[in-house]
């Protein structure tokens, strides 16, 4: 496994990072030992590096997976929509509390969208820079799918780390192209911000192109590290291989080729309709206001997630 420094902080990561939302109850729903286990092997081989969030809910596989591993270096990455000073407060102390440490690598302004909503998140951001001058975290980071907001944290000195959506698609960019998310994150880091990209595939619609899609952001020597969801020791072993550049098994790319996919849509789906439109095998529909699957129907081609802006749809 290769190692990167993430900017200017002194935090050392895999480039492999452990994607944790994929495990827990808004996707796979794993029993809480069952994805401890994933997330332990995964550490015992070489990822020291876990991204997760408030809203996923996963701190307890964490903190299981804590217990049961034997490497005791683990860097954490957590996120909260937060944007009050107490309430940031609160979501750091969850976090330390639920994973049962004392200190995280990083902690992050989860999914900022624009230039305004990172100013409306100052008071949250005022105490992230306490936290860090307290020693409960070790970075300051902000996640985004946003093109400007990464220009942006370009030039602030008190966040460490961006965390973008990158995949050769630009599925999920809410301002502009790949091209202009790239342009931005060699701004952030040439200013010495670490980054670790987001979403390599997509959200799970980019599955058919896996290696394309991964030896294009593996290629992009401005990203230090990658989070990519994963919720099988097939997957782990599969995804480690890649990214030590070496060829994975035959049988287990069979078994993972095999592994029944769905298509998810997220609570948040605004019923905007996009989607419906662009599925070619109409397989889509509005119900009790949001968009929901005919599951009989849908081919799981992805094209429905191009359309929607609110990149509520993925396939895992």
């Amino acid at each position: 496994m290769h190692y990167n420094y993430l900017g200017k902080t002194n935090i050392k990561v895999s480039k492999l990072c452990f994607g944790s939302l994929t495990v827990g109850p808004l996707q796979a729903n794993l029993d809480v030992e069952e994805g401890a286990k994933i997330i332990a092997h995964a550490f015992d081989n070489g990822i020291n590096f876990i991204d997760t969030a408030k809203l996923y809910k996963t701190y307890p596989y964490i903190k299981r997976a804590l217990e049961l591993t034997k490497n005791k270096d683990i860097i954490i990455s957590s996120k909260s929509y937060d944007y009050t000073y107490e309430g940031m407060k609160e979501s750091v102390q969850e976090a330390l509390e639920c994973m049962g440490v004392k200190k995280l690598g990083i902690f992050m302004l989860h999914e900022q969208e624009s230039r305004l909503t990172l100013k409306g998140h100052n008071d949250a951001l005022r105490y992230l820079i306490y936290a860090k001058k307290q020693g409960l975290i070790d970075a300051v980071g902000v996640s985004t799918h946003a093109v400007e907001v990464v220009e942006a944290i370009s030039t602030m000195p008190e966040v460490d780390v961006v965390h973008p959506i990158v995949n050769i698609k630009g599925l999920g960019i809410i301002d502009g192209t790949i091209e202009d998310m790239l342009k931005a994150v060699k701004l952030a880091y040439d200013n010495g911000k670490g980054i670790f990209a987001m979403k390599p595939l997509g959200g799970g619609n980019l599955l058919n192109s896996y290696d394309e899609c991964l030896n294009f952001v593996l290629n992009i020597p401005t990203i230090h590290s990658i989070a990519l969801g994963m919720q099988s020791i097939d997957e782990v072993n599969a995804n480690i291989a890649k990214f030590m550049g070496k060829n994975i098994d035959e049988e287990l790319k069979n078994r993972l080729k095999n592994k029944n996919k769905r298509l998810l849509i997220e609570d948040w789906c605004s019923a905007c309709g996009s989607c419906i439109e662009a599925c070619p095998n109409n397989a889509l529909e509005i119900a009790n206001d949001r968009a929901v699957v005919d599951e009989e129907k849908c081919l799981l081609c992805g094209y429905c997630s191009q359309y929607c802006k609110d990149f509520c749809i993925k396939i895992v």
